[in-house]
């Protein structure tokens, strides 16, 4: 990665309009994440600056530091991190999307919690990974029909993570998945209930995912760089 920040957002948006044409869709479709996890607030006012408007976070404190000093009114904020039900109180408060529910009860707080109706995704295992946190792709529907019951969220697709790849081509069957998951589950008509959105796709892969039907890529390293390596030992959700 070379450049400045706004160039390389340029950089990422390029290809997002290329690997979009490609399969046939809009670009307009797809929304870039800018995943700034353990990325200074320097860099990321650089972002805001250079048209980043969508942000995702892992850690709930670290973001409302930050959320803080951005102040910017048309920035929206999507937790992408693994949430403890004991933080939900506060993630409601400062985000505008949670795109990692991944249990009836961190979803039945979320909903407690909220004081609106906010909007959510469904984090997937898609590949059963016993490493990873979401909820097996077997028991995504009955997950995404507890949420429907839910007064307080607004269950908008499914988001997923999956196996690290040294082939670019190698997460491709995984992002095929999870589009046939929400599609499964869209063909329920669940009240409450879309599946317009697939949060898919990392800064190795997100041609791929985009090819595959992502709505939103969450790209952190090809905008801001490697982390440090301390930093980078932390990292789960957003690349």
């Amino acid at each position: 990665m070379a450049g400045t920040i706004e160039d390389n957002l340029i950089a990422v948006l390029d290809r997002v309009k290329a690997a979009a044409r490609k399969a046939g869709r809009d670009p307009a479709e797809v929304t870039l994440v800018a995943i700034t996890k353990n990325v200074e607030i320097k860099k990321v006012k650089e972002a805001v600056s250079g048209g980043a408007r969508v942000f995702g976070e892992n850690y709930v404190q670290e973001a409302e530091e930050k959320i803080k000093k951005i102040k910017d009114a048309s920035v929206k904020w999507h937790f992408t991190g693994h949430l403890q039900k004991n933080k939900a109180k506060l993630a409601v408060e400062l985000f505008d999307v949670i795109e990692t529910v991944d249990s009836v009860e961190l979803a039945a707080e979320l909903n407690k919690r909220a004081k609106k109706p906010i909007e959510c995704l469904i984090e997937v295992n898609i590949a059963r990974e016993k490493t990873k946190t979401g909820v097996g792709p077997d028991h995504a529907l009955k997950l995404a029909k507890a949420i429907s019951g839910m007064e307080n969220l607004r269950l908008t697709g499914l988001m997923c993570i999956p196996p690290a790849s040294e082939n670019i081509e190698g997460t491709r069957p995984y992002f095929v998945a999870l589009r046939r998951l929400a599609e499964r589950i869209n063909k329920e008509q669940l009240p409450g209930v879309t599946m317009r959105e697939l949060s898919m796709g990392m800064s190795g892969d997100y041609e791929t995912a985009v090819e595959e039907g992502a709505t939103c890529i969450r790209v952190g390293t090809a905008i801001f760089g490697q982390r440090p390596p301390q930093a980078a030992k932390q990292t789960k959700k957003g690349q």
